[in-house]
């Protein structure tokens, strides 16, 4: 028996023509080095359809990908929506990668344009004439005044818009007949273990991830929110939270390219915003600072890209009324496919027990699968919440492939993306990551979690972050080092921070050696990076 449903695709121009009708009158807030400025919904989407035209007339072909080096502002949030709702494919290029990084991606991925921040165009120019591929380079107004160079490619952002007539007409009537599954989004892995690996987004996939972030027990975006993405809109589309705002008709705070503690509770404080997200290292970094602004609107202050350790976690909720909700996801996966926090049967637990619970990444979303699986055997391992395994994820947003670059390893037999992460998963479906496969230290045979160790590690009130890697070790194989930095006015020693760990975890896990660090490397999207970390400690 056939169905009797109509047969229209998902697609991204639905959730731009809803918005632009339904919700005209919410805001858009942006703010750079020149101050805040805010626009509705309605003057946002006639300059949507204006960008449309102008892509036009720069002679941007359908399927053509279309760069942004850019961090999160209401330009481009205009460029999220006009490029694939004109069939064209945007680009979102991370501005913290090497040079080398940044030519391969914008070569392999056969850039036809790149939109770049006006503060960013002298960390992307020298590339220009390496980059054979790119016609235009669009400058984008960011509250700086960075000299531009003299060249016919070059142009002001503002002057294009200004100079385009909106494109009249329902987007969405264009794609009736057309596939859902084409190409909307294009964004690249880090590329900290070898060459990035592109990622194609379709549009079907975004629209379901979109709705994904409005569900109820989830992230449950409504319109009464105002959602302020810190994770910059090039780390595989800000979590999905620009999109799924817009759907919700959410109004948006876009905080720019200032990652400052105090601009970043400013405005929060200053605009009642309800919803945040952000890796680790920001949260961190503001935590000492929350009392003293007014955080009384905050209902979800997502984490994720690393393990959120417990203590900060409940640093929040004592400075913030609220905790951070732990997720898990990867480029490869849209990028979320596991949300965190407390159920309906914990609610009768104590507070201790219930951090515990917030401690773990969380339940699977709906519409993706999960799965452990033993490295060595194959074997598929329980849901006990003991048995360790590599995690393995499926469902209509997780990447099959990667943009012109056959990674046969990355994927199993059957179709599921192998995602490098050791974890266990209990009985009520609760991820709890072990470790980055590569990240585990085996020492006399048995296995030592970082990320175990590094929660116990930051519990203590003098250590603001710690990463712990492996050292070569002739009789163990491999011993842990653990990489501290500790508050500016501690004295805290390598003997405070064993006996901090002592009743902590396993003797045996004990580091071999403590080292103390002005700052940790990062990398390009605010994640601690070990690679780089051992490298420089010569344990390569």
């Amino acid at each position: 028996m056939d169905a009797s449903m109509q047969d229209r695709p998902l697609t991204i121009a639905h959730i731009f023509e809803r918005a632009e009708r339904l919700f005209a009158r919410k805001t858009i807030v942006g703010s750079s080095p020149a101050g805040t400025t805010s626009i509705t919904y309605a003057q946002w989407a006639g300059r949507v359809r204006r960008l449309a035209t102008a892509l036009d007339l720069l002679g941007v072909p359908e399927g053509a990908r279309v760069a942004t080096f850019a961090n999160n502002s209401q330009q481009h949030l205009e460029l999220y929506f006009a490029v694939p709702i004109t069939k064209r494919v945007v680009h979102t290029i991370n501005i913290r990668l090497a040079d080398e990084h940044l030519r391969y991606i914008i070569d392999h991925a056969a850039d036809d344009v790149v939109f770049v921040d006006r503060g960013l165009l002298a960390r992307l120019w020298p590339l220009a004439d390496s980059v054979a591929s790119v016609r235009h380079w669009i400058v984008l107004p960011d509250g700086t005044d960075a000299a531009l160079p003299a060249d016919p490619r070059v142009h002001d952002y503002e002057d294009l818009i200004a100079s385009a007539a909106p494109t009249e007409g329902s987007f969405a009537d264009a794609f009736v007949l057309a596939d859902e599954g084409s190409a909307a989004g294009l964004c690249f892995s880090s590329g900290t273990t070898g060459l990035p690996k592109g990622v194609v987004y379709s549009h079907r996939s975004t629209v379901l991830h979109c709705m994904m972030t409005l569900s109820a027990g989830l992230l449950g975006l409504e319109e009464r929110d105002t959602v302020m993405p810190v994770v910059p809109m090039f780390h595989a589309n800000a979590w999905g939270l620009p999109h799924g705002a817009i759907m919700a008709g959410a109004d948006l705070v876009m905080p720019g390219a200032s990652m400052a503690p105090h601009d970043l509770l400013s405005l929060i404080a200053d605009h009642g915003v309800t919803v945040t997200a952000g890796v680790p290292t920001v949260w961190n970094s503001m935590a000492p600072l929350l009392t003293d602004y007014d955080l009384s609107t905050l209902r979800m202050v997502l984490g994720g890209g690393s393990a959120i350790a417990p203590a900060l976690s409940q640093a929040w909720q004592e400075g913030a009324g609220v905790p951070i909700t732990h997720s898990w996801g990867m480029t490869e996966a849209s990028p979320v496919a596991v949300v965190g926090g407390t159920r309906s049967w914990h609610d009768d637990l104590d507070e201790q027990s219930r951090l515990a619970v917030r401690s773990a990444q969380g339940q699977s979303v709906p519409l993706v699968d999960l799965r452990i699986v033993d490295v060595e055997t194959g074997r598929h391992q329980p849901w006990d919440g003991a048995a360790i395994g590599e995690l393995q994820v499926a469902g209509p947003w997780i990447a099959s492939g990667y943009l012109n670059h056959p990674a046969p390893d990355a994927f199993t037999a059957d179709g599921w993306l192998r995602t490098g992460d050791m974890a266990t998963i209990d009985e009520d479906g609760y991820l709890r990551l072990v470790d980055r496969l590569k990240d585990l230290i085996k020492s006399g045979g048995e296995w030592i979690s970082s990320v175990d160790l590094e929660s116990a590690l930051v519990s203590h009130p003098d250590i603001v972050e710690a990463a712990v890697i492996a050292r070569p070790d002739v009789k163990w194989v491999e011993r842990p080092v653990a990489c501290i930095v500790r508050r500016p006015d501690s004295s805290m020693t390598a003997e405070d921070v064993i006996a901090h760990l002592r009743p902590l975890v396993a003797t045996w896990w004990l580091p071999d050696e403590v080292v103390f660090m002005d700052d940790l490397p990062k990398t390009g999207t605010g994640k601690l990076s070990k690679v780089t970390l051992r490298s420089t400690m010569h344990f390569t």
